[in-house]
């Protein structure tokens, strides 16, 4: 009898406040439970206020209901990880070395913020990879609205490293030197053209099948359909996120640290169409990727009988993935993710 897919719930709280050692253990528990067996996890009690998400939402819509043209404006070269992405720019599965004829294919248009150079005084940081943010002059709200949202996904993101080492049997803090200068981005997404702005020809990709790319993704979404996750039983499962959830999943880099102990999940995100046309749908991962010349290596806990997995400095793989899914050169170092894609 197949069992009936399912993305666990996990309460942070008792990390979020002053929870006992006996809360944290048991929430510890059942998070690792859940990325070892799925690699989703709706989480409650994050304590991100709702005042700040209402604001984060309409900001959303200030900005990308501008004309096309005017987002255009924002539009950053394929190796800054910053501005304005417009449809059909990007392909997710050339992250893996997957697309059909390398072309750029997925429909969502995006804006990216992120961590700057002028972050971390002091720190002589490639510019690059650290490129300063550009802000809409046209959407006087966005850039207040995302900062303060995108600080409190900071915060849930650290707070669940801090959860990680506990799960993980590492000493307190471990995460900590690997992220103090971390190359953290938050996407921002839409699902939605204007009509006779898409080629309604044969199946259509929101955002291609890919894996995270870091160590962990915070996910605020809309409770509208479109996300699918591949479940261990080889098929595509719908996720949407419970009221007042973020979804949280772990990246590559978690992957690679863990033996795969903990789950990178390969998804995607599907057009939700309503009556032939697409319904709109906004999302935001605020990705959690660490210090760019961080070395991840399996961690002592994990090696078990031994790892398929050689060190790699955090921008070794981040600038690899990125170079498939912005300018369309495949991904070779893939070949794990890839297959899991193929034989879905």
């Amino acid at each position: 009898m197949t069992t009936a897919f399912h993305v666990p719930t996990v309460d942070i709280s008792s990390y979020v406040g002053a929870g006992t050692p006996e809360e944290r253990a048991a929430t510890a528990a059942a998070f690792d439970e859940a990325a070892r067996t799925v690699g989703f996890v709706q989480v409650l009690g994050h304590g991100i206020p709702t005042a700040v998400t209402d604001a984060f939402a309409a900001a959303l819509d200030e900005f990308f209901l501008l004309p096309l043209e005017v987002k255009k404006q924002y539009r950053t070269p394929p190796e800054i990880n910053r501005g304005y992405a417009p449809p059909k720019t990007e392909s997710l599965s050339l992250s893996l070395g997957l697309a059909p004829s390398n072309r750029m294919h997925d429909f969502f248009e995006a804006f990216n913020v992120g961590a700057a150079v002028s972050d971390f005084p002091g720190l002589d940081l490639p510019a690059a990879d650290y490129p300063e943010n550009v802000w809409p002059a046209e959407a006087s709200s966005f850039r207040g609205a995302v900062s303060a949202y995108s600080d409190e996904a900071s915060r849930v993101a650290r707070t669940l490293t801090t959860m990680f080492a506990d799960a993980l049997g590492l000493p307190g803090g471990f995460f900590e030197r690997y992220t103090d200068h971390s190359l953290d981005v938050l996407r921002m997404n839409d699902y939605a053209l204007e009509p006779g702005a898409l080629e309604l020809d044969g199946d259509l990709t929101g955002m291609g099948e890919h894996t995270d790319y870091g160590i962990v993704t915070v996910l605020w979404a809309d409770q509208v359909a479109g996300l699918q996750v591949l479940g261990r039983d080889g098929a595509w499962h719908d996720v949407q996120p419970a009221d007042g959830a973020l979804l949280i999943n772990l990246g590559d880099l978690m992957a690679r640290w863990t033996n795969e102990r903990w789950m990178s999940t390969l998804h995607r995100v599907k057009p939700p169409i309503v009556h032939g046309s697409i319904q709109r749908r906004r999302s935001a991962a605020f990705f959690h990727d660490g210090n760019i010349d961080a070395v991840i290596e399996t961690l002592p806990t994990c090696v078990g009988d031994g790892s398929p997995y050689s060190p790699i400095t955090v921008g070794e793989h981040i600038r690899a993935k990125l170079a498939g899914s912005r300018a369309g050169v495949a991904n070779t170092e893939a070949e794990r993710e890839a297959a899991r894609v193929l034989a879905a």
